[in-house]
């Protein structure tokens, strides 16, 4: 089976689009204060095309926003960088001109760089000769992967707990990352969709083995009483999630096997058929997965609705 193409720029725009501010505060906090944040809009996304490359690009983020004490408005474009491009500060400064052409505002530019190569990335573009400086354009950048993450886990940040998982850790601390991230997540005590969106962009970059996630459940049972209590209850409100998913997915199965079934012997006995099939097996293939993570009978009876006489046969 293909490898699913992970939509880096889409990730990231839900994510830099919803916390605006907070990534402003973050990681440029001069910008910050002098932005007026009570003047926020998001403008439609661009398209430009490259005649020369042939290629189309998109401008991932623009804000029209204010400075404040000052007439007159801003824009700043943030733009989201997966992989490594030898000419990315020439497309900044096209995107740049091109957006000033059309909006003949002042335009603030900021780079993220998310890949996980260490590059030393420029942060400017210069045209000159030795009689005369054509063009020093400059951009704002932001590096993750050369971020310790260590140094953003007491930030209640939610762009900082996000993108833990795009920064500078290594495969022995990946369980100690998913276990500050999760403190976070307690600590910011955001809304339902907002919790979902940083969950889901956070396991989209850094994800742990079953081994690795017993390591995290028996780490996070060692933490201060109650802080353990709340974070296993997101751990497994979310697992839970993963657990209805998957019903819903066996019951799909379930009726598209008894359509094929109805076909031949009757559409409504096969679709209930195929149904109850369905259902049943997203229900064992969870409950196995779960014992996998070394849970107990008991919550999986709970979870799934499987007899507990069922589960323990699973477990030989």
């Amino acid at each position: 089976m293909a490898k699913q193409r992970i939509d880096h720029d889409r990730l990231f725009k839900e994510l830099l689009s919803t916390f605006f501010e907070d990534f402003l505060l973050l990681f440029f906090p001069d910008v910050y204060e002098h932005i007026d944040v009570h003047h926020l809009s998001f403008l439609s996304e661009e398209l430009f095309t490259d005649v020369t490359a042939g290629e189309k690009h998109r401008v991932d983020l623009l804000v029209e926003t204010k400075v404040k004490g000052e007439d007159g408005l801003v824009i700043v474009h943030v733009e989201h960088q997966s992989y490594k491009q030898r000419t990315f500060p020439e497309r900044m400064f096209l995107y740049f001109s091109r957006l000033f052409q059309k909006h003949r505002r002042r335009i603030l530019p900021i780079a993220i760089f998310s890949y996980d190569e260490r590059h030393d990335e420029p942060s400017s573009l210069m045209i000159q000769f030795p009689f005369l400086m054509v063009l020093d354009f400059r951009f704002l950048t932001v590096e993750l992967h050369k971020l310790p993450w260590r140094e953003y886990i007491r930030r209640d940040n939610p762009v900082a707990a996000a993108l833990l998982s795009k920064m500078g850790y290594n495969e022995s601390e990946k369980v100690e990352v998913k276990k500050e991230f999760l403190r976070m997540l307690v600590r910011l005590e955001l809304d339902e969709a907002k919790q979902r969106l940083l969950f889901g962009f956070f396991e989209t970059y850094l994800w742990l083995s079953e081994a690795e996630e017993i390591q995290l459940r028996n780490e996070v049972s060692q933490m201060e009483t109650k802080e353990a209590k709340q974070v296993m209850e997101l751990i497994i409100s979310y697992e839970q999630r993963g657990i209805e998913k998957g019903i819903q997915q066996g019951v799909k199965q379930g009726i598209e096997q008894g359509l094929k079934q109805g076909i031949k012997q009757g559409m409504k006995q096969g679709i209930e058929q195929g149904r109850q099939k369905g259902i049943e097996e997203g229900k064992i293939d969870i409950a196995k997965k779960m014992l996998a993570k070394g849970y107990d009978v008991d919550t999986i009876h709970e979870l799934t609705g499987l007899p507990a006489e069922k589960i323990e046969q699973l477990k030989k």
